[in-house]
């Protein structure tokens, strides 16, 4: 099985990848519609979200392949679901708030995203949804990645009995610093 590194260029652009042996999962369908050295992309925006979204078992609706194609046409990106929102709209698609939240809750319950919470009131949806982490970015409501070789989770404590550990987050929060010495 190999895990793919990915860099940050929009859809269609020279999109850099390469493989490395992993023992930990398969390539996620999102990295397959980025990989334009794929023999499975068409060029063709559209028809790759709905190959991907037929992939994970998902009915490529119409609010679906709009949705999935401004979240994953413009490379790795941390949206809510207002911010999907309003670009939906200024692309002259009318879809409600409420057909936004289901429709993110559907890709991350298929793993096209990630969901990181950062406060109780503020979710965003990660469109890289494998293993990283997060600089939240106080004042400026930002997610930003953080290199996953700098940050080193060496030690967790052992799960209750018949449970299993799922994935760490860990979101780091940043804010300007002041001028006082």
């Amino acid at each position: 099985m190999t895990d793919t590194i990915r860099t940050r260029p929009a859809l269609g652009e020279g999109f850099s990848l390469r493989s490395i042996p992993t023992e930990t999962e398969a390539v996620l369908p999102v990295a397959q519609l980025r990989d334009v050295s794929s023999s499975r992309r068409t060029g063709c925006p559209f028809h790759d979200v709905r190959e991907m979204l037929r992939e994970v078992g998902l009915r490529p609706t119409r609010q679906r392949l709009a949705l999935g194609w401004l979240l994953f046409a413009k490379g790795d990106r941390h949206v809510t679901a207002e911010m999907l929102h309003e670009e939906a709209i200024r692309a002259r698609f009318p879809v409600s708030l409420a057909t936004v939240y289901n429709t993110l809750h559907q890709f991350t319950e298929v793993s096209l995203l990630r969901e990181v919470a950062v406060d109780g009131s503020k979710t965003y949806f990660d469109t890289n949804a494998s293993d990283h982490y997060h600089f939240y970015v106080e004042g400026h409501n930002e997610l930003v990645d953080i290199p996953e070789q700098d940050v080193m989770v060496d030690r967790l404590p052992e799960p209750p009995e018949g449970y299993e550990v799922a994935r760490v987050d860990v979101v780091v929060r940043l804010r300007r610093k002041t001028g006082k010495a």
